[in-house]
């Protein structure tokens, strides 16, 4: 049987571990998950926002992945630093697949970017997602203007979370400090601007619009600005996503206010040049851009300074060095030929990646399912050859030899059954348990 090592239980990682252990022409295949975090599912989890429970529900078909008879998950294993170096790893499988995502958030580069009250948009996530290696236990909500700076999907999440009633997370699993902090933020104005137009904006219209289905918040769009972008007068000749996003922001643009608590201000053409302040930030100064005609935009030295006491950047995510793998600094991935890593130019032979690391930070969830296909479509023409590559006993046993405690299964089930209980404690229908050893715990105890 071919043992297959899958590093990240995100979707990259699961949908590998499904193409594995469902196809029919190779060698039988058993494939172990493993995960630097006790829990599954990646930014499934830990990314998503808590308020988007269908796509949340994706967990039941990862989920179902994850419980087939082949596969197994082993939580709480870091693959990279010592003592489980990727060498080490590829003696105990025939072959490993890295689904590590893009780990990094991109800066701005500007002045003041370090400022207290400048955070990255990862960072608000990390800390409404419960998510364990968060170290920042507030943010500036006392603040009464925020700017997210971008406009992708991940800007309109958080965006949308600052605006939200908070009581309407409360059916969530937001975890509750979290949501204490949200309901007593005294945030009036959120400011989400792009440097470019939005027939250019990155996020999906169905994000886009629930924007408006939120009860305490209006949304703002100016007019003169949605005219600056070529398209504005007639977008019947785009894509259809941003051919649809300017007609809701037209729409929209149209609207009057009703006069609710607060305000969503949708911003375009403005590219930020420094964050104001002394000893935290006040401001964000933006210059006015145009577009250039080839796609792009020109700065036309025009200025705006928009207060703001919380800023949130959101412009891109990147890939990050694991130890022991070749990496490509320039693009932020590992070099590869269909998913086989290449080391000096040519296959290393056992060695796969797939998703973010692969390919970069690019499309939806769903982008991930051929991405891993054609990795394992590589994997799985490689078979004879890695069978015949020597491998370790029972890579469980080697594991514990080197001191790493695996969360399997049953662990999972546990901190699920524990998240559960702590959220009837709470009158909630449950609640993520934010932290390391609350995770551990429940993964041993329940």
């Amino acid at each position: 049987m071919l043992r297959v090592a899958v590093v990240g239980s995100g979707p990259s990682g699961v949908y590998a571990a499904q193409a594995l252990v469902q196809q029919r022409a190779a060698p039988e295949v058993a494939v172990d998950v493993l995960d630097r975090l006790p829990c599954p599912y990646g930014l499934v989890r830990y990314g998503v926002a808590p308020d988007h429970e269908k796509i949340k529900s994706l967990q039941n078909t990862l989920r179902a992945v994850l419980e087939h008879p082949r596969v197994s998950f082993l939580g709480n294993v870091p693959v990279g630093p010592a003592p489980l170096v990727p060498e080490r790893l590829l003696g105990l499988y025939h072959a490993v697949v890295y689904c590590v995502g893009a780990a990094a958030d991109r800066r701005l580069g500007v002045p003041g970017e370090d400022l207290p009250g400048s955070f990255s948009a990862t960072e608000f996530v990390s800390w409404y997602s419960a998510h364990p290696d968060s170290a920042i236990d507030a943010f500036a909500l006392g603040a009464r203007s925020a700017v997210v700076i971008g406009v992708g999907n991940v800007a309109v999440d958080v965006a949308r979370v600052l605006a939200r009633v908070a009581e309407e997370l409360r059916a969530t699993d937001v975890p509750h400090a979290a949501l204490g902090a949200l309901a007593a933020s005294r945030i009036a104005d959120v400011h989400m601007v792009g440097r470019r137009g939005p027939s250019q904006a990155k996020f999906t219209t169905k994000e886009l619009r629930e924007l408006a289905t939120l009860t305490g918040a209006d949304v703002l769009v100016r007019p003169e600005e949605l005219a600056l972008d070529p398209a504005f007068t007639d977008p019947s000749g785009l894509p259809g996503p941003g051919r649809r996003n300017v007609e809701v922001l037209r729409d929209w643009a149209r609207r009057a206010p009703a006069g609710r608590p607060r305000r969503i201000h949708l911003r375009f053409f403005l590219r930020p040049v420094a964050l104001l302040g002394e000893e935290a930030v006040r401001a964000v100064r933006f210059e006015r851009t145009a577009p250039d005609g080839t796609g792009s935009v020109v700065g036309t030295g025009e200025f705006e300074d928009v207060p703001a006491e919380l800023v949130l950047r959101s412009v891109g995510y990147r890939g990050v060095p694991l130890p022991g793998l070749p990496f490509a600094a320039d693009s932020g991935t590992v070099p590869h030929d269909r998913g086989r890593v290449l080391r000096g130019g040519a296959p290393s032979p056992g060695e796969y990646v797939a998703g973010w690391i692969k390919r970069g930070p690019t499309g939806v969830i769903g982008t991930n399912r051929p991405c891993s296909k054609e990795t394992v479509a590589s994997l799985l023409s490689d078979a004879d050859a890695l069978l015949a590559r020597p491998v370790a006993g029972d890579p469980r046993a080697a594991l514990r030899a080197m001191g790493l405690e695996p969360v399997e299964w049953p662990g999972w089930l546990r901190i699920e059954a524990a998240e559960e209980e702590l959220g009837r404690a709470l009158g909630r229908a449950r609640v993520k348990i934010p932290d390391w050893p609350g995770l551990l715990t429940a993964a041993r105890d329940g």
